[in-house]
């Protein structure tokens, strides 16, 4: 039987409630629902608050950075970034050499809400951290971190046989 056939078999018997993504997928929505819940009671979402938490509090954050910090793409972003200054909670200063280069700075109003969703943050790995063994976790950084690294190095050469690539992330 080829790999090819074993996988196509495995995958037909496979509840969606057994495939990794769909635990992850599942787990972040959870985490998401969570994180939502509690920032509307502040007037932010979960993406404003990630956003807020990954702009440098004294030296802002050069605009260009913090796509790649959260996931957003250029459009989002700018979108993202023009809402916040709307709603007072950064502001944009450009480089004096060159105009392009622009930075973003939290407003007073921007670090309390910066604030609530570091606490929020902190607060939900507290509770994890004292109710997961400390043991689970580190396999749990190590499973997911082995996930990650086999994503791209299949990203990187999609050819390569999964099964070559798990045992290079060993």
């Amino acid at each position: 039987m080829t790999q090819d056939s074993e996988i196509t078999d495995y995958t037909r018997t496979m509840k969606r409630e057994e495939t990794v993504d769909y635990q992850i997928k599942a787990c972040w929505h959870a985490i998401s629902r969570m994180y939502n819940s509690e920032a509307a009671q502040y007037n932010i979402t979960m993406a404003i608050g990630h956003v807020l938490l990954n702009i440098d509090v004294e030296n802002g954050t050069p605009a260009t950075k913090i796509g790649p910090l959260v996931g957003l793409e250029s459009r989002s972003l700018t979108r993202m970034l023009r809402t916040l200054e709307e709603d007072g909670l950064i502001y944009r200063e450009a480089g004096t050499k060159d105009k392009r280069f622009v930075k973003i700075f939290l407003t007073e109003k921007g670090r309390e809400k910066r604030e609530v969703a570091r606490t929020t943050v902190r607060k939900f790995n507290f509770m994890i951290q004292n109710t997961i063994e400390n043991e689970k976790m580190e396999v749990f950084f190590e499973v997911v971190h082995r996930i990650t690294k086999l994503i791209e190095q299949q990203k990187n050469d999609p050819l390569v046989d999964a099964h070559v690539v798990s045992e290079q992330t060993k």
